[in-house]
């Protein structure tokens, strides 16, 4: 099953070694930025990761030796996230990619060798552990698009290096090295890049011989004992988000980067 979704789609595919399931972004020409028709696929992996009992651990990583994700495919936006309905059906459909590794009972591992841009970020907080090369880069430039994170992203990230950290990574859009990452604590292990992998396999193998109850029983106790108090108003995240998804700015900021210019942004 795992083999027929690696051939529908080369630019994302899911692998299985052992008690590992492995989820690659093979778009090493966009820095594996993640188009709308990988979005989709990603999901369908991570559900046959999901229902496939043999399968303990889930690790995402990037192909090529460069990136783990640069975010979304911006080059869509101008196409597929003009409109408010393209932008609602393209966030739903990205969204759920997300949500989709937030919301896995197994234990997931982002392995990030080289740059980790945008939405990467997101993916990455959206993971359990988060394990980094030393030659890794960090950025959220989503500031710098006229666009702002969505909630549950946001909220990833601050349950991940906390309020201070969490406004500098998504207020200046500053890029960050991999061991301020690890100051920040957004990266669990720093690692050489030729041992990454080596790593990640001794790393899996160890929470894939742990008793699968107990790990996810822990899982889910630490989501619950670290919450967020459920008293914000998601409304009006949502609502400013949309707002700034169908500013002025945001029109200017795609622009602009397609055009590989400074935008000029006025606050409408």
């Amino acid at each position: 099953c795992l083999k027929g979704i690696k051939m529908s789609n080369k630019k994302i595919f899911g692998d299985k070694k052992g008690a590992i399931g492995w989820l690659v972004f093979n778009n090493p020409e966009k820095r594996n930025a993640i188009s709308l028709d990988m979005a989709k696929m990603a999901t369908q992996i991570l559900d046959e990761f999901s229902n496939d009992d043999s399968i303990r651990v889930v690790i995402l990583r990037g192909e090529g030796g460069k990136s783990f994700v640069s975010g979304q495919d911006i080059s869509e936006f101008e196409k597929l996230r003009s409109t408010p309905e393209g932008i609602a059906n393209y966030e739903k459909i990205t969204n759920g990619m997300y949500q989709g590794v937030r919301d896995l009972k197994k234990p997931s591992i982002a392995m990030i060798d080289g740059f980790c841009m945008g939405g990467g970020v997101a993916l990455a907080c959206a993971c359990d552990f988060r394990i980094a090369t030393e030659n890794s880069i960090f950025a959220v430039p989503a500031a710098r698009l006229g666009i702002t994170y969505r909630p549950n992203f946001t909220r990833w990230v601050v349950e991940t290096v906390g309020i201070t950290y969490a406004k500098e990574i998504l207020m200046t859009g500053m890029k960050f090295s991999a061991k301020e990452a690890r100051v920040m604590g957004l990266i669990n292990q720093l690692v050489e890049p030729d041992s990454i992998v080596q790593f990640l396999e001794e790393y899996g193998e160890r929470l894939a011989n742990n008793a699968p109850l107990s790990v996810e029983s822990s899982k889910v106790i630490i989501e619950e004992v670290g919450k967020i108090a459920d008293n914000w108003d998601e409304e009006k995240c949502i609502s400013l988000m949309n707002m700034c998804s169908n500013s002025e700015d945001y029109k200017e900021g795609r622009r602009a980067f397609m055009e590989k210019r400074t935008p000029n942004f006025k606050g409408i």
